[in-house]
């Protein structure tokens, strides 16, 4: 083989080492990142039951204000405010922590924009689904809609 094609063999490989050791680095670094503080009242995470007392209006918001779990059983009936951004995976860092193999590190992001709340899918291997059809990008939230993120569901209140 000519020397100059040993050399740009030597320097794609070494291309590809860097390549793998960052890509390496980055998935370790979101697994042991620390989890983001949030502000107090901006997320919670508490049983449908115990709501705080306060008069409820008659009218269904048209903005959703929160997520509650209906799969799997024992998330089921638990809330989560829409007050803040909020990411939804595996990582510690993140705001809804999923112990589910079919959810990705960083899977999914909910988040808000001028009008309405929005949901987009950060890249995930299995998806993310509002009323079972997966999405593929960002996609406004309405009070009813059921949104899928691996074997676990909220219905959007």
């Amino acid at each position: 083989m000519p020397e100059q094609l040993l050399v740009v063999l030597n320097v794609c490989l070494v291309i590809l080492l860097y390549l793998f050791f960052a890509r390496v680095l980055r998935a370790v670094w979101i697994e042991m990142k620390e989890p983001v503080a949030v502000a107090a009242g901006s997320v919670s995470a508490r049983p449908a039951g115990k709501r705080p007392s306060a008069k409820r209006h008659a009218q269904a918001p048209a903005i959703p204000s929160k997520l509650v779990g209906v799969a799997p059983p024992e998330r089921e009936g638990i809330e989560y405010d829409l007050t803040a951004e909020m990411t939804v995976g595996r990582a510690p860092g993140c705001t809804i922590v999923l112990d589910d193999q079919y959810v990705s590190s960083l899977h999914t992001r909910v988040f808000r924009s001028t009008d309405s709340w929005m949901v987009e899918d950060l890249g995930s291997k299995n998806g993310t689904t509002i009323g079972g059809k997966r999405i593929s990008g960002p996609r406004a939230l309405r009070v009813g809609d059921r949104l899928g993120i691996g074997s676990n569901e909220w219905d959007v209140r």
